[in-house]
């Protein structure tokens, strides 16, 4: 009996825990039936205007660049070599150092040489002696001749001697002048103005002729040359701007293509196309006065070959790209955003010209356009910036809701 009376009591707690139960699911699923805000009024919201900033399409002059790639070349790159073959005795620079034509870079034993001159020249005196000599005979045979003392076979043959010796003469006069030459190339000077590098061959080592890695290697910087290439597709401009006399701004940058090294002018364009690359190349001269340019330097080139005057001119964030190619949301006077084709021209960092599709006084999205679509109403929060003005700032809403996401602001071209 004890036994019946605990199971009848279990089934009743039962029977009252899975009621209550019921009616606290009923109560919480009212609760998320009825409230109108949380998420999902947060999602209707965004059914609303968006917020954009824009920028006034405005005609500007803009500057059209030729970028390339280029390697920094010396005017003149010379391998210093000695011309005779002796004992380094004296190096007259310091590495690194930067000398001008003529100055006294290193000296080669002359003793050796000195002897051979002073050989020399006793040649040349005693051939001078022996032509005195028979040019006097000469004039002798000459005298006796005409008395018809002696036969003209003997005249004749003085004559030839005579000859003999002024050749013997010039051969020790060539003598004499390669042996003064020789003393000359003893002392080794700069053939131009430049810098200097690292010393191959120490004093005390004997030297000859064309040594694989010569002296020294001399380099002209000032002013000093930037090879780079462009695309066969340029020439024409190039050729046109050359002929028309005015000087082509050329400027250098670094690798990154971010630091400014030097300015200079374009100087010349090869004469033919490398076919193998499809590329030309071209030559800037640069003064290099604060030796920035160094030889065989890697270097970014842009030069300006024409200015596009009055064109209408955007920033490059207002660029998207679609189906059709690139375009542009235009926001007219009612808030109401259009999705308008546009034809490119070309760029100069952050400002774009557009060739046709667009006006000048025309509103175009620069920030917020990943949300948008034809015919969108927007809220705009920054009217006509100038298109070349500072850099703008992103001031994009915090699009969070209930569940706290945050989108990132949108990428421009040159990101994606």
């Amino acid at each position: 009996m004890i036994f019946a009376l605990i199971s009848g009591l279990v089934v009743i707690f039962g029977i009252v825990w899975w009621m209550n139960r019921g009616e606290t699911m009923t109560v919480r699923g009212s609760g998320r039936e009825g409230g109108g805000g949380g998420r999902g009024g947060g999602r209707r919201g965004l059914n609303g205007p968006l917020p954009v900033l824009v920028r006034t399409a405005a005609k500007s002059d803009l500057n059209i660049y030729l970028d390339g790639l280029g390697t920094v070349t010396p005017l003149a790159n010379v391998t210093i070599q000695s011309q005779i073959s002796g004992q380094l005795i004296e190096v007259d620079f310091k590495e690194g150092q930067t000398v001008k034509k003529g100055d006294l870079l290193a000296v080669i034993d002359p003793r050796p040489y000195a002897v051979s001159l002073e050989q020399a020249q006793g040649q040349l005196q005693q051939a001078k002696a022996q032509l005195a000599e028979a040019q006097a005979d000469l004039t002798r045979y000459v005298t006796l001749s005409k008395q018809d003392s002696i036969s003209e076979q003997q005249v004749d043959d003085q004559r030839a001697l005579v000859s003999q010796d002024e050749g013997l003469i010039k051969t020790d006069q060539a003598a004499v002048d390669n042996a003064n030459l020789n003393l000359t190339y003893c002392h080794i000077v700069a053939p131009v103005s430049g810098r200097v590098g690292l010393r191959q061959v120490d004093p005390g080592n004997y030297v000859t002729p064309n040594l694989s890695s010569g002296l020294v290697v001399l380099a002209q910087v000032q002013p000093i040359s930037v090879i780079f290439t462009l695309p066969e597709d340029n020439i024409p401009e190039v050729v046109k701007r050359l002929h028309s006399g005015d000087s082509i701004p050329v400027v250098a940058f670094d690798r990154t293509n971010t630091h400014q090294l030097a300015a200079g002018t374009l100087a010349t364009i090869d004469n033919e196309v490398d076919q193998s690359t499809g590329t030309i190349k071209l030559r800037a001269l640069f003064s290099n006065d604060d030796g920035t340019l160094f030889a065989n330097q890697f270097v970014n080139v842009r030069m300006l070959v024409d200015v596009d005057r009055g064109a209408i001119v955007i920033p490059t964030s207002a660029i998207e790209l679609g189906q059709q190619g690139s375009f542009v949301y235009v926001v007219g006077d009612d808030n109401m955003v259009s999705a308008r084709n546009v034809t490119l021209g070309p760029a100069e960092g952050e400002r774009q010209a557009v060739l046709s599709g667009l006006n000048g006084g025309e509103r175009v999205v620069v920030d917020g356009a990943d949300q948008l679509k034809d015919g969108a109403e927007v809220i705009v929060q920054s009217l006509t910036n100038p298109v070349d003005g500072p850099a703008r700032r992103s001031r994009r809403r915090d699009s969070a809701g209930a569940d706290g996401d945050q989108r990132p602001p949108p990428q421009s071209r040159s990101q994606q």
